[in-house]
């Protein structure tokens, strides 16, 4: 089983423009609305690839009851929490060239009872070797140590933790020793407070990361490919796709189909760009599982005198390549 957790869930709504102009009017010939968050974008994906996976949220307003109705129609099994405030609603702008302008609110307060039991209803899920994954950002409110609460409790329970967060959030996490976390480029610079020019860079990068605590960092790069750092060494990959449609989601799909490929090693990381690459080539936030034919080209000879000096671009998704 694995259980996901999305403390800042949103309805996301995805509209396709021609060009995006400052103080125009846009027009979008298509738009479509879809349960998001994170935590649910993965639940969503493994679902759809048949893994027992069940998801947990705060769930409050008509948005909360919108995301829980699609989830059920999904049928992605959930646990919604309670709350007071409305979740969030968020808009992505997608461009035809697979430009993304996306448009996040802040989203709901939650006071300490709601945190309490979006930390209690999580762990109720978890049974012996299962994963816990944490995944986005945190809303506002007593929601300060609503991450260490959920490491330090799923490792009470044996259960291994996954954390996608970013900021303060990962930083205030790494000490009580996540099994894996899945930062982007910008988010290794801003933590590390480095700039990460090279392949190099960001290896050196996720080893500060993991004395810092983490146990293995999964660190997805963009066009790039994606790293992956743990106890064995390191491993780099990257997925080769034709079209890329939207990047939105990809992130998600890349842990999701690590997570499924065993979260560890050289098959986890083939799956997890495999889920990716097929990702981008959708419209939408949300990867369900259409494959096709990916090439996927995984690497652990990296060495300082060649790949690692390579520039890491990790900024855009040109057509061509996905990580």
């Amino acid at each position: 089983m694995i259980v996901t957790v999305s403390p800042n869930p949103s309805l996301d709504r995805t509209m396709s423009i021609d060009r995006l102009g400052h103080g125009d009017v846009v027009r979008s010939p298509r738009s479509y609305n879809e349960p998001s968050g994170k935590g649910v974008n993965v639940a969503v994906a493994l679902h759809a690839n048949a893994i027992d996976v069940v998801t947990v949220l705060p769930a409050g307003g008509f948005t909360g009851v919108q995301v829980t109705g699609m989830l059920s129609e999904l049928g992605v099994p959930h646990i919604a929490v309670p709350i007071a405030e409305e979740i969030r609603s968020n808009v992505s702008l997608v461009e035809p060239d697979a430009t993304v302008t996306k448009i996040n609110e802040v989203g709901p307060t939650l006071d300490a009872a709601e945190a309490t039991s979006l930390v209690r209803k999580a762990l109720e899920q978890i049974k012996a070797h299962d994963w816990l994954v944490l995944c986005g950002t945190l809303p506002e409110g007593a929601v300060e140590r609503l991450y260490i609460d959920l490491v330090k409790g799923g490792h009470g329970l044996t259960a291994r933790v996954a954390v996608d967060t970013s900021g303060e959030p990962l930083r205030n996490v790494l000490p009580y020793g996540p099994d894996l976390v899945k930062p982007n480029a910008g988010e290794l610079a801003e933590l590390t407070g480095r700039a990460l020019e090279t392949l190099g860079d960001v290896v050196d990068a996720a080893q500060e990361i993991r004395q810092l605590g983490a146990r293995a960092v999964l660190a997805s790069l963009g066009s790039d490919g994606a790293i992956l750092l743990d106890d064995s060494g390191c491993l780099f990959g990257q997925a080769r796709v034709d079209r890329v449609v939207s990047t939105v989601g990809a992130g998600d799909a890349l842990l999701a189909g690590f997570l499924a490929g065993g979260a560890n090693g050289r098959q986890a990381l083939h799956e997890g760009l495999a889920w990716a690459a097929a990702a981008v080539q959708n419209e939408g936030t949300l990867y369900r599982g259409c494959r096709p034919q990916i090439r996927v080209d995984i690497s652990d000879d990296l060495d300082r005198n060649r790949a690692l000096q390579e520039p890491c671009t990790a900024a855009g998704l040109p057509a061509g390549s996905m990580a």
